[in-house]
């Protein structure tokens, strides 16, 4: 095999940059879009002449030239297609959640070891030249061992999405599970060395009259062991798209921030430092930041681990720790207490 052959599941606006990703990658191939809408198929059709556009994604996954399905279609439908996926015999690139319930994360899981298939998630911020290179600091002991996170997103409101699925939250599950999702998995992964997380505790509101499930504002304390803790907080009632990571330790913190108009502004300003008292230092990254950037890296290291039978940068487990810390958020919330992970996992709630 030279490249991998992608079945791309779903073609909104993030989908049609999935798109963009794959014919970009040195080692993809897009070989078929499928998507529901005709308007949408229509628009595949004209971006992408040449490869086969299916309404139906059961038809894509008959096809025996694929090898790996990338699914970006509403939240609901992740373990619905997912499932059929691995069922077909194809590897996986599923976007964040996993699922809207940690049983079908669990499933997931499941189905591709059984069928010794890839199954990766899609928090691609891992894969960035400037929240990777935070990761890496860490991994150095820039700043000793870490023992507190702040993950922060000031932005403009959610768009619609196709047919409205991001604001109804009976497709898109809650809020919480569409960008705090990638802020918590940052936490946990700049926290790793303090082991797992424990607790849960968190508050949120809406600017929405007679929708409070809309939840524009929202905080977690996620809490580890011997008594780190991450803080994750967002709020979609402003402008812009400011989002800043600082990761204190024993010796020092580092900071990360990335400013622009929009998550895929390609005009963004950000940076990357790090010490303690008066002695900093600033550091210039490899190379550029901002979400597609991240997007094409993941398609491509995704790509490879097919080839090369390796782990994906994020795994079923780290997609899953990331959905049950978004459960487990939404559970403090709905109770007003700190939420257990031990008790809530095995209270099977999630």
């Amino acid at each position: 095999m030279t490249d991998v052959r992608y079945g791309l599941v779903g073609y909104g606006l993030f989908g049609a940059h999935h798109a963009a990703a794959i014919n970009a990658a040195p080692s993809a191939e897009l070989a078929a879009i499928a998507v529901k809408s005709e308007a949408s198929r229509a628009a595949a059709r004209e971006a992408h002449p040449g490869v086969e556009v299916y309404g139906d994604y059961r038809e894509l996954l008959d096809r025996g030239d694929i090898d790996i399905i990338d699914v970006t279609v509403p939240n609901v439908l992740h373990h619905e297609v997912a499932a059929a996926a691995f069922d077909a015999g194809k590897h996986v690139l599923l976007e964040k959640p996993m699922a809207l319930e940690l049983s079908h994360c669990d499933e997931l899981i499941s189905r591709a070891a059984e069928k010794g298939l890839l199954l990766a998630v899609g928090h691609e911020l891992r894969l960035s030249s400037l929240w990777g290179k935070a990761r890496a600091l860490i991994d150095e002991g820039v700043i000793g061992r870490p023992l507190h996170a702040m993950v922060e997103l000031s932005r403009f409101p959610y768009r619609q999405g196709a047919e409205g699925w991001r604001w109804d939250i009976g497709r898109v599950g809650s809020w919480i599970l569409e960008e705090p999702i990638h802020f918590l998995d940052l936490a946990r992964w700049y926290l790793a060395g303090n082991g797992e997380p424990v607790s849960v505790y968190a508050r949120g509101n809406s600017r929405h009259a007679g929708q409070p499930e809309l939840r524009d504002n929202f905080s977690a304390l996620v809490n580890f062991p011997d008594g780190a803790y991450a803080l994750v907080s967002q709020t979609l009632s402003a402008f812009g798209h400011h989002q800043t990571a600082k990761i204190a330790g024993e010796e020092g913190t580092i900071w990360a921030w990335w400013s622009a108009a929009d998550a895929r502004d390609e005009r963004s300003n950000y940076g990357l430092r790090y010490g303690l008292g008066d002695e900093v230092t600033e550091l210039e990254l490899e190379a550029p930041a901002g979400e597609l950037l991240e997007l094409h890296a993941e398609v491509e290291a995704v790509a490879r681990c097919v080839l090369d039978g390796t782990p994906p940068p994020c795994t079923g487990e780290d997609g899953r720790w990331s959905t049950l810390l978004c459960l487990a958020a939404q559970a403090s919330i709905d109770s007003g207490a700190i939420c257990d992970l031990g008790e809530f996992t095995a209270a099977g709630t999630a």
